[in-house]
């Protein structure tokens, strides 16, 4: 199975051409839209993200992650093995949460190249070949890097930042909610939202803050939609109160 994360959109071509490169280098392998939208130019945002959605894939599983603002600079294409589970894209920090919290973890530069590389779009000429290689069982050529060379130690644990906003309105925090007491009020600007376990926790047109399905936590509106009604976007901060 190969694992798409992404911020191409659906809209436009790059999530098409990376899938036709995945289906003429892997035919057969299954390929999984996780997210074709994550936060866009932000590799930070988007390694909370990921990190949050990871493991419940399976085993195996190929992750080909580009977020990738940096790309045709001197920053290398990795591969990484975490968990069981390997991840192809570029060295920003996108992997870097992934990696820290990983119990096994492996990290490789990919000095593997195409005969046709483009300059801006390494997801389709690099990655996803890679990508089908790693998983048809293909060797690819790589050299192996200590984990650290990917760490971001300036960066949290937990990020107090909204790191993704749904279809429905709701809006991720890069806050894992096991971290918080359910005493804790989730603020943005001047509004705050307690802890509920279910929307209906809270009547039709109130705020709450809960645990999402992926452990992150997650300020939601019952029957209505918060990004509207706060104002929020992604990459506002949270205060935890």
């Amino acid at each position: 199975m190969i694992v798409l994360f992404t911020d191409f959109g659906l809209s436009g071509p790059y999530t098409g051409q990376v899938k036709a490169a995945l289906a003429q280098q892997a035919p057969g392998v299954p390929v999984i839209d996780l997210f074709a939208d994550a936060p866009a130019f932000d590799p930070q945002l988007s390694a909370y993200l990921l990190a949050a959605y990871a493991p419940a894939l399976p085993l195996g599983s190929v992750f080909l992650c580009v977020v990738d603002p940096g790309v045709g600079t001197d920053r290398h294409p990795l591969i990484v093995e975490a968990d069981g589970r390997l991840f192809v894209g570029p060295d920003n920090g996108l992997f870097a949460i992934l990696a820290r919290r990983a119990t096994t973890l492996r990290v490789w530069r990919i000095d593997w190249r195409p005969e046709r590389l483009s300059a801006s779009f390494h997801g389709r000429d690099l990655f996803a070949p890679v990508a089908a290689r790693l998983a048809l069982g293909r060797e690819v050529e790589r050299g192996a890097l200590d984990p650290a060379a990917i760490a971001r130690p300036d960066w949290p644990d937990d990020l107090a930042r909204i790191v993704y906003v749904d279809v429905y309105g709701n809006a991720m925090t890069g806050l894992r909610a096991a971290t918080l007491p359910d005493t804790a009020l989730l603020r943005v600007g001047e509004r705050a939202a307690r802890r509920g376990r279910i929307f209906a926790d809270v009547p039709a047109g109130a705020a709450l803050w809960y645990e999402n399905s992926n452990t992150l936590a997650e300020i939601a509106m019952n029957c209505g939609r918060a990004d509207r009604d706060w104002e929020l976007a992604v990459g506002d901060w949270v205060v935890v109160g």
